[in-house]
């Protein structure tokens, strides 16, 4: 026997699988089998405001479901300008019990527009340093369609019906309350 056989023979027996039975599709022995009738999920809608750091992630993996082939998300974030002033962070207030009441109304308008499975709508309150995300929204759906355009009314709507103030800090220790055009009560001067 030469050096060369016995270290390929050693090491073939190093690499050697625990021999299993062969699965056969469809089989009771498959256990990545399950019809779609055995997968009872129900819909969920997730609505989070928070002082805390948003997770892009967090927020994603709370709508996967096995039922689906698309998650969309919009991430706002703070920019570090606007109209030629520095922005160093954006500070949100929310009344909370009508912006809960408003997002849960914006979750079932989408339901009934769209075939879509989970919702979720984080929003940070307080201060949000430039490039941290302020609102996360996140929606799973059979197909990538339903989702996407899910995503965008929802956006839309958070911005033109939900009482959140934001308010814009300057570099230059100056800061003004933002009016949102998109709100419906808000007036044309």
């Amino acid at each position: 026997m030469s050096s060369l056989e016995i270290s390929s023979s050693t090491f073939s027996q190093e690499m050697k699988l625990p021999s299993s039975p062969p699965l056969v599709e469809g089989s009771a022995l498959d256990p990545f089998r399950k019809d779609l009738n055995e997968i009872e999920e129900k819909p969920k809608d997730i609505i989070k405001f928070t002082a805390e750091k948003l997770s892009v992630d967090e927020v994603s993996q709370l709508v996967i479901s096995p039922l689906c082939g698309a998650v969309s998300l919009f991430v706002g974030t703070t920019r570090n300008n606007f109209e030629g002033k520095k922005v160093i962070s954006l500070e949100y207030e929310a009344y909370l019990p009508m912006a809960e009441n408003e997002i849960r109304k914006i979750c079932s308008d989408i339901r009934q527009k769209w075939p879509v499975k989970h919702i979720a709508v984080f929003h940070r309150l307080g201060l949000v340093p430039v490039s941290e995300a302020s609102v996360i929204i996140a929606v799973s759906s059979v197909h990538r369609a339903s989702s996407l355009q899910a995503v965008s009314y929802a956006i839309d709507t958070l911005k033109a019906k939900v009482p959140i103030w934001k308010k814009e800090m300057y570099e230059e220790s100056s800061s003004s309350w933002k009016r949102n055009k998109e709100c419906f009560w808000a007036t044309d001067d």
